[in-house]
């Protein structure tokens, strides 16, 4: 299948299963589901992951299982495209992402992510932003586990782009580790900008945890600083990749 050929039918399965799933889970919601790992949001969550990364013809390969389990995690990961999204979704349980307030308004999709848990952001406003990551701490103290982006918007290439402390912010408010999460292999197979998509192999390297119990909201930057040098060693030492050096921002 050709990539423009793949890439539309990625589209016709996103358009044709968002409203399966996404009924799914509002009527979960009506029903007064309970969310909990293995529940139907988190099963929703996982194959609505699972169906576009099939349509895509993409296989995902974790790395470091051991630093993926355990305890409620803050997961932060470097952001590529839809592709590693979908992998998220996909692999992670019980899985809450934080995501821009502007996928919550797209009729049926954005209801149901509400209703599944999801936490809107509205990146240009601090104090709302800040809102969003109160939200996220109860999600994690319900047990879930939460996924940000750090570097805030996609990406064109695998070198990190600085990071936003907000993440890491709430992973101290939290108390919860936080897990840095390398993706790579997703421009290969659909690029920013480009309609195309290759069947390819997306890899995603757990990398180890890195506690936050006891710390303050003045630890910030040293706990975000330690997963960006986490995260740029990967790279480096995996994929040849440099990055720059950290920078607070």
């Amino acid at each position: 299948m050709r990539g423009a050929l793949r890439a539309a039918f990625v589209a016709f399965t996103l358009v044709a299963s968002t409203p399966i799933i996404g009924g799914i889970v509002l009527l979960g919601a009506l029903f007064r589901a309970t969310d909990r790992r293995g529940g139907v949001f988190d099963w929703c969550a996982r194959t609505w992951g699972r169906v576009h990364l099939w349509a895509g013809g993409v296989r995902v390969v974790e790395h470091g299982l051991e630093n993926k389990g355990g305890a409620q995690h803050i997961f932060v990961a470097n952001h590529l495209g839809n592709f590693d999204v979908f992998a998220l979704a996909a692999v992670l349980p019980w899985i809450k992402f934080v995501a821009k307030a502007e996928l919550f308004r797209i009729p049926i999709f954005g209801h149901a992510i509400q209703a599944a848990g999801m936490i809107p952001i509205e990146r240009s406003k601090a104090k709302a932003a800040f809102g969003a990551y109160s939200i996220a701490t109860q999600r994690i103290h319900d047990g879930a586990s939460v996924a940000v982006y750090p570097e805030g918007t996609r990406g064109d290439a695998y070198a990190l782009r600085p990071f936003k402390r907000g993440p890491f912010v709430l992973a101290i408010q939290a108390q919860a580790p936080v897990v840095p999460v390398v993706v790579h292999g997703a421009l290969e197979i659909n690029r920013k900008g480009r309609f195309r998509v290759r069947p390819g192999t997306l890899h995603l390297h757990y990398l180890p945890a890195i506690p936050t119990a006891g710390l303050t909201f003045a630890d910030r930057g040293t706990v975000t600083r330690k997963a960006y040098e986490a995260m740029a060693h990967c790279l480096r030492q995996v994929y040849g990749v440099e990055s720059p050096p950290y920078l607070p921002v």
